[in-house]
């Protein structure tokens, strides 16, 4: 995969130790990917985990509002805010 990204990223096959961990975690097990956005973190696996635990706590975090109103939330924001992700 060809590194869109100008900031300095490192490579699945690259990363050690925690990262590699980090990166089981956010590659999708169906395609095998990840999201750019979460791999430029890939140079302070501390942010990385701290990005993880913050999506988790807002998406997880809500038990009286259901799993499918959270992601039509997240749609709009990015709708609007023009991000593919």
């Amino acid at each position: 995969m060809t590194d869109p990204a100008w900031i300095r990223t490192i490579a699945p096959g690259e990363a050690e130790g925690r990262l590699a961990g980090l990166y089981e975690q956010i590659t999708d097990p169906r395609t095998g990917e990840m999201d750019h956005i979460l791999q430029v973190h890939g140079l302070h696996p501390a942010g990385l985990d701290a990005h993880l635990a913050l999506y988790q706590a807002v998406m997880r975090g809500t038990p009286t509002l259901p799993a499918v109103d959270r992601e039509l939330v997240a749609f709009v924001v990015s709708t609007i805010n023009a991000c593919h992700y």
